[in-house]
């Protein structure tokens, strides 16, 4: 029996996962790169906290008055929007928003609840970090080079991948809350809730 429409869409909501379109393994290896995943999001927005000096060094902590944005951004050196990225750089209303965005995707993929949301919150992160290094420029405004590997696909699309692959594949159903969270009733109204 094939299904359209709403039935498909709505069949494929309630898919389990392992179900029989994922073996076992493959659920709990797509559960992996989902923790693994919000784990590098939610570390990156603990030392930006803390300044555990891994990326940030304690005198730079956003807690003690440092700014997440900033020496990022202000760093930008090459690409179509260096100069957007030189403004907002440092700015209080980036800082939280890249912060707020660390965060709440990490808790949600480590968590597996609200995929959907957290996929589209990181891939969006993910494409303005991409812009901001901008890896087809092969030197900067300085005419260093950029040390950029690939042209097209780096670590920030890899994550925007993962993010997008695990929220797909209900990665949250295992090893996860995804599945008492999509039983919610807020949830099961607002399926993009999932």
């Amino acid at each position: 029996m094939t299904t359209t429409g709403r039935d498909a869409a709505h069949t494929l909501e309630h898919a389990p996962a392992p179900g029989s379109m994922l073996t076992t393994a493959a659920a709990r290896g797509l559960a992996v790169l989902r923790i693994s995943t919000g784990f590098v999001f939610l570390w990156a927005f603990l030392d930006k906290t803390f300044g555990w000096g891994y990326a940030t060094p304690s005198a730079k902590a956003w807690i003690d008055g440092g700014s997440p944005t900033k020496g990022f951004l202000s760093g930008v050196d090459a690409g179509p929007f260096q100069g957007f990225f030189h403004d907002i750089a440092g700015q209080g209303w980036a800082d939280w928003l890249f912060m707020i965005g660390l965060l709440g995707i990490g808790v949600a993929l480590i968590l597996g609840i609200g995929m959907r949301i957290a996929a589209v919150a990181a891939t969006a992160m993910m494409l303005l970090m991409w812009f901001a290094e901008f890896p087809p420029a092969k030197t900067g405004t300085s005419g260093e080079a950029t040390h950029s590997t690939n042209p097209i696909i780096d670590y920030h699309i890899i994550y925007a991948l993962g993010a997008i692959v695990t929220a797909l594949t209900y990665a949250g159903h295992t090893w996860g809350l995804g599945r008492q969270w999509a039983k919610l009733p807020l949830v099961q109204r607002y399926r993009w809730l999932i």
